[in-house]
């Protein structure tokens, strides 16, 4: 029910815990994914994929840990949580970078652009590898606190900053969409659009809302990783039909690799 060990088993398929991947890794630790696992752009490159990464990585910030170290072709977005900055009210962080493949382009980025600069990057990934399959992997960095929403959306919504937040999300997801039945790909292309853990209800009104679950983010209980997750396939996934088993994001990368 937190950040880097959720994407950890998304990415692995494995249990954080048996892969040393615990909590959240910050921009002290020396550590991160291990090179002898392999991640779900390691399992489908060989088979052809082009494979793309635009948002939140979490899984290391040194370059041995970095997305294209390990499996993926391009990499834009931050190492781990935009919270991980000087401006943290509590604690004490360095720079935070924004990276591009491998290189620290730019530091303490404008947050506020980060939401339209991955959709871009998203769409373009697309037109550019339309015509060979591919593994596209947005995890946006909002709505993790500290919020920050673009002018486009900015005073948007009836549900406050937060609200703006999602709005714009909601357009990201809108766009990637458009982009597939632009080019023909809607019915060769399975989207899973899902959360890495449920809100972080000690910000309130910024935290988002588990509903009538338990809890949230950082506990066991089941608003803590019970979260959202819509699959569309045209044409393989019926349209309107509800899974009712357990599944977890652990089960993506075998399935894929199925």
């Amino acid at each position: 029910a937190v950040c880097s060990a959720s994407r950890t088993a998304l990415l692995t398929g494995c249990y954080p815990n048996r892969v040393s991947i615990q909590g959240a890794l910050g921009p002290s630790a020396n550590h991160g994914i291990h090179p002898d696992e392999s991640t779900l752009a390691e399992v489908l490159k060989p088979r052809g994929y082009a494979t793309g990464i635009y948002g939140k990585w979490h899984l290391g910030h040194l370059p041995e840990f970095l997305p294209t170290r390990h499996g993926f072709d391009d990499y834009f977005g931050l190492p781990y949580s935009n919270d991980m900055w000087p401006k943290h009210p509590t604690a004490k962080f360095p720079d935070l970078p924004l990276i591009e493949g491998e290189k620290n382009i730019e530091l303490n980025p404008d947050q506020s652009k980060l939401t339209t600069q991955y959709t871009e990057r998203a769409v373009k990934f697309i037109e550019q590898n339309q015509a060979r399959p591919f593994f596209l992997y947005v995890p946006h960095a909002m709505p993790h606190v500290p919020l920050f929403v673009s002018s486009k959306y900015s005073g948007k919504s009836k549900n406050g900053l937060y609200g703006d937040v999602i709005a714009e999300i909601d357009w990201s997801v809108g766009q990637i969409l458009a982009t597939l039945k632009r080019l023909n790909l809607d019915e060769q292309t399975l989207v899973i659009f899902t959360s890495d853990n449920g809100p972080w209800l000690s910000y309130g009104h910024h935290a988002g809302s588990a509903g009538s679950l338990r809890e949230g983010k950082g506990t066991a209980w089941e608003g803590g990783v019970r979260v959202p997750c819509v699959m569309r396939w045209p044409g393989r996934i019926p349209s309107n039909t509800t899974c009712n088993e357990l599944t977890a994001t652990i089960d993506v990368l075998p399935t894929l690799a199925r």
